[in-house]
């Protein structure tokens, strides 16, 4: 009966995808936000997408179900493995990326942690920029050491120290595209020239800008991961990651056993030969998330969804608060550097021009005069600003990097990252511009 049921639903949408008219042109990126990804639901008719909260999916018989755990057939077995849900919303970011496919996982550093264990083994070596944030720093510093991988921190804006710490056994180039909190934007083509010269792909975490803003595939990013937590859900509402592969990078290349040849977990399959273009994302979804458990929840993966479909509107509004604020703090006399990328006198305008045109984001750092104390009296007089832990989100928020986020970084480290005693770091939410400057106009006074 099942499986009669589902050759019914298969016709229905085969009969409907003839009669409708066909697009001749690409769509839009706004188009794309709201209908990659989602379609009316067979069963009901729902427009939006259902959220499937279910644990597990009834087979049609035996055959398909040993099928499916064999992967020789794609499809529904276990949420913790993939969710009609969570599936939509990779969907939807992976064409809003231009990638071939993405896997969705409970939080970005489990995306991060999931992809680095799924590409990487013991006596392998990661160059990364040492303009991160500060979770990501502490995540890779004994991440690696656990897995007896070694790492090397570069400072991102030298091409040379790139080129400069490669070895023969470098399996990964890492980096942001905005630099979090310190505002460095990467040369991307630059450094994955260099990536790819070694023979090792260039992961970029596009937190900060989404695709909206940057897409770092156009420029030879070979896999991009998300803290969907920030602007892509945008309400502050649900945790989320997401590891999206460009599927072109060439895993056969002798340097990547890991994926190119048999797995014992399958049998003997070679994942990179099987599936080619989805090796990754398949190694990934198969063997990595099913076994770590990251899984994201459906009812997340709804709301992150549903935030998507707005990101367009929302970057727009959050780039242009940030660059009337920015613009107003660098003109005030308690306020030292701001590094923020869209300033003019940035040293990172050319490459804004040439990466983010649309604008580098809503999150920058500035340095207040008087140091920490002046900086604690500061953020407990704001009223609009929220003080906690996060940024991308429709409300305006503030932090102190040095004693919250980035705590666990040397003062070494914390030079590096662009991060001082006084140094604090702004999420530009979507009121309007005015209320926020008078917000922190009044802060500025009080910490005085």
């Amino acid at each position: 009966m099942l499986a009669e049921k589902r050759r019914q639903y298969a016709a229905m949408n085969d009969q409907a995808s003839k009669t409708r008219p066909t697009i001749p042109r690409p769509q839009g990126f706004s188009t794309r936000a709201i209908h990659a990804g989602a379609r009316p639901d067979p069963t009901t008719g729902a427009r939006a997408q259902p959220i499937y909260q279910t644990t597990s999916f009834v087979f049609e018989d035996s055959e398909s179900a040993a099928a499916y755990f064999n992967l020789q057939e794609y499809g529904n077995t276990y949420s913790r493995i993939m969710n009609p849900t969570v599936a939509a919303f990779e969907e939807r970011l992976a064409n809003l990326e231009g990638g071939a496919g993405s896997v969705a996982f409970a939080s970005g550093l489990a995306a991060q942690a999931a992809l680095f264990v799924t590409i990487l083994e013991p006596g392998d070596h990661v160059i990364a920029s040492s303009a991160l944030y500060g979770g990501t720093v502490t995540q890779l510093k004994h991440l690696f050491r656990k897995l007896s991988v070694e790492l090397t921190f570069v400072n991102p804006d030298d091409i040379n120290a790139w080129k400069a710490a490669a070895k023969p056994n470098t399996k990964a180039f890492f980096a942001e595209t905005i630099g979090n909190p310190g505002g460095n934007v990467l040369d991307i083509e630059a450094v994955a020239a260099v990536a790819h010269e070694v023979g090792a792909p260039l992961i970029i975490d596009n937190t900060f800008a989404t695709a909206f803003l940057c897409r770092p595939f156009e420029f030879g990013a070979d896999v991009v991961v998300y803290s969907a937590t920030k602007f892509i859900g945008g309400h502050g509402t649900s945790l989320g990651g997401a590891v999206v592969d460009k599927g072109n990078f060439n895993w056969s290349n002798g340097r990547f056993p890991v994926i190119a040849n048999a797995s014992p977990a399958y049998h003997g399959l070679k994942f990179h030969e099987t599936f080619g273009t989805y090796g990754l994302l398949m190694k990934l979804r198969t063997e990595t998330l099913r076994d770590l458990g990251a899984a994201l929840s459906p009812f997340n993966a709804f709301l992150l969804a549903l935030g998507v479909e707005t990101l367009p509107l929302r970057m727009k509004q959050h780039v242009a608060n940030a660059q009337q604020i920015a613009d107003w703090l660098a003109k005030h006399p308690r306020v030292g550097r701001v590094s923020y990328p869209g300033l003019a006198a940035s040293p990172y305008a050319p490459l804004v021009a040439k990466y983010l045109p649309k604008g580098p984001g809503a999150i920058f750092c500035f340095d207040l005069q008087g140091g920490r104390e002046a900086g604690v009296r500061f953020i407990a007089a704001l009223e609009l600003f929220s003080h906690l832990a996060n940024v991308g989100d429709a409300k305006s928020l503030v932090i102190h990097p040095a004693t919250t986020t980035h705590r666990q970084l040397s003062d070494t480290e914390l030079a590096a990252a662009g991060i001082g005693p006084g140094t604090i770091r702004l999420s530009i939410g979507l009121e309007d511009s005015g209320d926020l400057i008078a917000d922190l106009e009044q802060a500025l006074e009080a910490s005085r």
